[in-house]
């Protein structure tokens, strides 16, 4: 009986993802260089995942190993802005143009990259900083950002504990990539700078 619930909340779990991710940008099973026609394939796999990142579920598409990125930096900024996470490099694995799109269930020899303005590509010095850590006392330091163990994240918990990996903020502290209810792929509303709000003390 264990296992039948278990198996049943992986279905119900799976199928909530599909649901919706179905007809995002995200979808590619329309996309002539997904010969499978399949949606989740080009990221995740049930077998022969690759496992050498530990935070990616049976991820299934070949993950960047470009270096290094040209980071954010200005003169106000008080955190310490290192090369991406781990959980970014699944991102830029696609945003970035160095992977190509169809590079996944073994294949390296992809001739499709993104293009257009999903392509962040390397040089992420004019995009919001990632791959900090963001904290109590960088919060202190700041004097315009939250207490990300004490704040609201609007999704049910702290900033800390819905939005940071290991007290980092990386680009799935803002984007949801299965679920685009908020447009961009934002995991949270951000009329009236909401999202930007749920860090930003101003």
């Amino acid at each position: 009986m264990k296992k039948f619930s278990l198996i049943l909340l992986f279905l119900s779990v799976t199928l909530l993802g599909y649901s919706q991710i179905t007809g995002t940008a995200h979808d590619f099973s329309g996309s002539a260089w997904n010969t499978t026609g399949r949606i989740c394939i080009v990221c995740h796999t049930p077998h022969n995942a690759d496992l050498t990142v530990a935070t990616a579920p049976l991820w299934n598409h070949e993950v960047t190993t470009f270096t290094p990125y040209t980071l954010y930096s200005s003169a106000t900024l008080d955190a310490t802005v290192g090369q991406p996470g781990d959980e970014s490099k699944l991102c830029l694995s696609c945003h970035d143009g160095t992977v190509a799109l169809e590079n996944f269930g073994g294949t390296t020899t992809g001739t499709n990259f993104i293009t257009g303005p999903a392509l962040v590509g390397t040089d992420i010095s004019d995009d919001h900083p990632i791959s900090f850590t963001y904290d109590a006392a960088l919060a202190t330091a700041d004097g315009g950002l939250f207490d990300p163990t004490t704040t609201n994240s609007g999704l049910g918990g702290t900033i800390s504990a819905d939005m940071l990996f290991a007290g980092r903020m990386e680009c799935a502290s803002c984007h949801d990539v299965h679920d685009d209810i908020n447009g961009f792929f934002l995991r949270v509303d951000n009329a009236g700078s909401a999202l930007c709000l749920t860090c930003h003390n101003k």
